[in-house]
């Protein structure tokens, strides 16, 4: 079984259009996790066709693009969870979920947890709010 994580763990969906994945995300996620800046702790893929229909499978039944991403499969994603998830997709769309140990953050981590310290809240702010934010800043 593999150990549990010391870093901390996010989860992010990233949505395609059509019905599959964009294989040309492979290589950049297998270099993150092959360099030891995340490691993969679960992945799924979540299918909305075109009538509304939701779909759940695995990312090695997706595409062989992926087979050179090392992982481990932990299934820390629900089926609840992928639902939650699928609600808010667009129709005809092909959504890749994963889940990560941030491996660059573990020093950091180990050293908060020995000085006594923890996570009192985290979030994720998207690129887009930042642009906007940055944008608005100017006059």
């Amino acid at each position: 079984m593999p150990s549990a994580p010391d870093a901390p763990v996010e989860w992010v969906a990233i949505t395609f259009p059509g019905t599959t994945l964009g294989a040309g995300v492979a290589a950049p996620l297998a270099e993150l996790v092959d360099a030891k800046t995340v490691r993969l702790l679960d992945a799924a893929v979540v299918h909305k066709a075109a009538d509304g229909t939701v779909t759940e499978g695995e990312l090695a039944d997706e595409s062989t693009a992926f087979d050179d991403v090392d992982g481990d499969v932990l299934e820390l994603l629900s089926h609840d969870d992928l639902q939650a998830i699928a609600e808010s997709l667009e129709n005809d769309t092909t959504t890749l979920v994963l889940v990560w140990e941030n491996l660059w953050a573990s020093g950091f981590a180990d050293a908060v947890r020995t000085h006594g310290g923890s996570v009192l809240a985290y979030d994720r702010v998207l690129p887009a709010a930042v642009a906007a934010a940055l944008d608005g800043g100017r006059s």
